[in-house]
């Protein structure tokens, strides 16, 4: 005899123990890991890399990791004109042959943001706000730059560190 396996999404499952609403945000904002039965734990963390190819802190307020070059996901960035989302950074090697690294939101309604080649600049889809190579607003609504990291590429152009 075949049974229907009932699922239940993680919130109704934490509502139906009487937990409310303001003590499931709270578990959230604390930063408390809650998964489902069954589900996969092979998410990446973003804070600590995201995956293979990078290594080190890539959101929050400390910043500092490496991007191997030379993996598949990012071998791209050896292009110039591509660019790359990690954590919260937008990793560009720009049209004119230099890596950049700026925060990837946009600063008016939090939009991520793309950097577009032609231009050479970033860009929102949103609301069309522009910035330059070096975060600062080229076109509102965004009023406020973007935060700025620093890259660097090794010598042998095989590793790109991105730091505060």
């Amino acid at each position: 005899m075949k049974t229907k396996e009932e699922t239940m999404k993680r919130g109704e499952f934490l509502r139906s123990l009487g937990l409310s609403s303001a003590t499931l945000m709270a578990f959230y904002c604390l930063g408390t890991t809650m998964s489902s039965c069954g589900s996969k734990q092979d998410d990446p963390d973003p804070s600590t890399g995201g995956g293979s190819g990078v290594s080190g802190t890539t959101s929050g307020n400390n910043i500092n990791f490496t991007v191997d070059l030379t993996n598949s996901t990012y071998s791209k960035l050896k292009t110039a004109g591509s660019f790359e989302v990690i954590g919260d950074v937008l990793v560009a090697f720009t049209s004119s042959n230099g890596y950049v690294a700026l925060s990837k939101i946009c600063t008016h309604e939090g939009t991520t943001l793309r950097y577009r080649s032609q231009q050479n600049d970033l860009f929102c889809s949103s609301h069309s706000s522009e910035f330059s190579l070096t975060g600062a607003v080229e076109q509102g609504p965004a009023t406020t730059a973007l935060k700025a990291y620093k890259a660097s590429a090794s010598a042998d152009g095989n590793t790109l560190t991105v730091t505060v």
